[in-house]
Order: structure tokens, then C-alpha cells, then sequence
């Protein structure tokens, strides 16, 4: 039986105290998830517009960790079909950047098909923040100006709102709240800085950490957010299984 997962976050890479980064534990746990003796890895950097040096430092931070790493990038065309790229992947990651202009860029080209197909195949799909909300319906972005603004149209594989960054900037919870208690977005999910929820199905099943030693009462964390006889409320989810 094919299990779809969805690795939505707002980290994956941690510093590795020089100049670059590495895989943190969200994207390790993604790499053992595949069941791959050596991973095929597909980077997705859109949001930045296929920025060359994200996609060095990506590719750079997975030296010896034993995968097969290729990217699709859609400027100024696509390098290669998303169907045959994204499906033949073990692990489809998105980078961070401008969600609005990703997913106008995927419809565009196909992209939002294939990354269907490819996680309906059992391929891990993940991502740090624009590559976190866009797996679900919508959350606060700053993909409009520095005053965030809500996005709705983001792919829905997962039908839930998604705030990411939220103890990282002083405007992302509020919102979150906000666009929940209004009905702008329905019940939503949301991640502190190096954190991530695991996804299997549409179920959210466990909270990753990046970073090891976290307190699980007062460290980073996730968060669910749902509107209960008509206010907010807000249940933190520390790194675990989820129940």
C-alpha cells in the first residue's frame, strides 16, 4: 500500500557552523521515509526564482549523505519534463521565497499536475516555508510586500491553512489567528523556526525538530489552529507523534 507523505516546515537545514548547512532532522527523517538505499533527491526552487546559489548550497549540503540530487527550474524555461523529473524522484523538496509567484509558475507549467501525481505515487514531497504553504490551502505571506497578506489558492493536497516562521516574526501568528477566527482559512497548522509535521495521507501524525535538545514544554514547536464555538483556540503540538 502506497502511503502519500508531506513534510511541510519552516526549517529543514541547519547551520553547520561554517559557511553552509545541513540536512536537520526533518530532512534526515524524509531521507529515511524514502526507503531508498541511496535517495533520489529533486530540488524545487521557484519561489526564488531558480536562484543558482540557494540550489549550490542545497545541493553542497547533501554531500555525503548518499543521494542521487538533481532540480527541476522553470527559468527561463523548464530543464526537463515535470512528469518525468517529479515522478521519478524518491524526494521532491521545495525551497522558501515567494509562494504567489510559485504557484502561479507551476500552473503555468505543469508543475502543480505533477507534483500531484508524483506524491499520489508515494514520492515524499517537502519544504521550508513557501514550500510549506503551498501544499496546502493557503496562509500568511510576504510574497506581496512586507506587511503579510493571506494567499488561498495554494495546491490543497492538504486542506488545511499553514503558518510558517511563527515564533520568527511578530506578524505570522496574529494573522494565522486572524484569517482562522474570520473564516478566511479553515483549521489550521502552523511551525515554529526548525520545525516540521509530518504528514501521511491528509493526517498530520508527528512533529520533527531540526535541532537536537529541544524542550518539548517550552522549545520549538507546532501548533494547531481552529476556530471552537466561535473563538481561536490555539494547541501546541511538541515534537512527538501527534495525538
Amino acid at each position: 500500500m502506497t502511503i502519500q507523505r508531506i513534510l511541510a516546515t519552516s526549517g529543514g537545514f541547519v547551520s553547520n557552523g561554517a559557511a553552509g548547512v545541513v540536512p536537520g532532522a526533518t530532512f534526515r527523517e524524509a531521507l529515511r521515509l524514502t526507503g531508498a538505499d541511496r535517495p533520489k533527491v529533486c530540488f524545487v526552487m521557484t519561489a526564488t526564482g531558480d536562484d543558482r546559489n540557494y540550489l549550490t548550497r542545497s545541493y553542497e549540503a547533501l554531500t555525503g549523505f548518499g543521494c542521487d540530487i538533481t532540480h527541476l527550474e522553470v527559468y527561463p524555461m523548464p530543464n526537463a519534463d515535470p512528469v518525468e523529473r517529479l515522478c521519478g524522484s524518491d524526494l521532491i523538496w521545495v525551497g522558501g521565497g515567494s509562494v504567489a509567484n510559485l504557484l502561479a509558475l507551476w500552473r503555468l507549467h505543469g508543475v502543480d499536475d505533477a507534483l500531484r501525481q508524483a506524491w499520489e505515487g508515494g514520492t515524499i514531497l517537502g519544504g521550508v516555508s513557501a514550500g510549506s504553504i503551498c501544499w496546502h490551502l493557503g496562509g500568511p505571506t510576504d510574497s506581496f510586500g512586507a506587511k503579510l497578506q493571506p494567499i488561498t489558492n495554494g495546491l490543497g493536497f492538504l486542506p488545511y491553512g499553514n503558518g510558517v516562521h511563527y515564533d520568527g516574526e511578530l506578524q505570522r501568528r496574529p494573522l494565522v489567528h486572524k484569517l482562522v477566527g474570520n473564516g478566511t482559512l479553515p483549521l489550521s497548522y502552523a511551525t515554529d523556526d526548525y520545525t516540521g509535521i509530518l504528514y501521511e495521507g491528509i493526517e498530520p501524525v508527528a512533529v520533527i525538530a531540526d535541532r537536537e535538545g529541544v524542550d518539548p514544554t517550552i522549545g520549538s514547536a507546532a501548533y494547531r489552529v481552529e476556530l471552537v464555538g466561535g473563538s481561536v483556540v490555539e494547541t501546541r503540538l511538541p515534537p512527538g507523534p501527534i495525538r
